[in-house]
């Protein structure tokens, strides 16, 4: 077992399915469960992502506006261009803001 997978898979926001429609985003294996999605009323989008140990996404940016990352289970890395990356644990909380070259994943083990 990795490490902090109990915690992972039963987070009060659902697991969710393997994430195949971003899968070519990713280094690994993902898991998205959405929590909230745009409509006619709300400009925003919620998910739950969860990453298999080593999982991550590619460097990319964000164009029409930014992403906030709440980690709230194991142990992950944020990174922006430019910058050293940073270890994320429970509790942390990334703002990243339109137009920052960044990426966000799993730690080896976790």
């Amino acid at each position: 077992m990795a490490k902090n997978e109990e915690a992972v898979k039963n987070d009060m926001f659902g697991f969710g399915d393997k994430n195949v429609a971003f899968a070519k985003y990713f280094i690994g294996t993902n898991y998205l469960n959405g929590l909230v999605s745009p409509d006619d009323n709300i400009d925003v989008s919620v998910a739950n992502v969860n990453f298999e140990p080593g999982c991550r996404n590619d460097w990319h940016i964000h164009h029409d506006g930014f992403q906030i990352l709440l980690v709230t289970a194991g142990e992950g890395w944020y990174q922006e261009e430019g910058k050293p990356a940073q270890k994320m644990h429970p509790g942390d909380v990334v703002a990243i803001h339109e137009g920052v070259k960044h990426w966000h994943g799993a730690t080896k083990d976790s």
